[in-house]
């Protein structure tokens, strides 16, 4: 089965978390964290820098590793690094999906995310209340 490799910008903002809705392609409509795939010559932080900025016309800064997605679609095994990230230059503007969400912790189960974001909903959700108590 073929791999894709991709990388994800779990962006957090005052407790909350970023999420884009496809809007192309098989998974169009479900539910991700924006990001792409690692073009030749880059490494996953290049390449999620550059894909933010051309889906969504905004710079960030990328963080830690937070986790390593590994996950069978039907057609492919994806392999998503997914990066904590911030906004530090522009609003973002949806240039590829069909909307986009702030989630807070309790809001993470209110859209139909795609299969292998869902898995690391529970590590955003612990995220997420961690930096609302300190």
């Amino acid at each position: 089965m073929k791999t894709v490799n991709v990388v994800a910008a779990v962006i957090c903002e005052r407790g909350r978390v970023f999420a884009t809705q496809r809007g192309y392609g098989e998974n169009k409509d479900g539910w991700e964290f924006p990001g792409g795939k690692i073009e030749p010559g880059e490494t996953p932080q290049q390449a999620l820098a550059r894909e933010i900025g051309e889906e969504l016309d905004t710079r960030i800064a990328v963080g830690e590793l937070l986790t390593v997605i590994e996950y069978d679609y039907p057609a492919f095994h994806l392999r998503m690094q997914c990066f904590r990230c911030r906004i530090v230059e522009g609003t973002p503007v949806l240039k590829e999906h069909e909307a986009a969400r702030w989630l807070g912790p309790e809001d993470l189960d209110s859209v139909d995310w795609l299969p292998a974001d869902r898995t690391i909903l529970p590590l955003i959700r612990d995220t997420l209340i961690a930096e609302a108590l300190r």
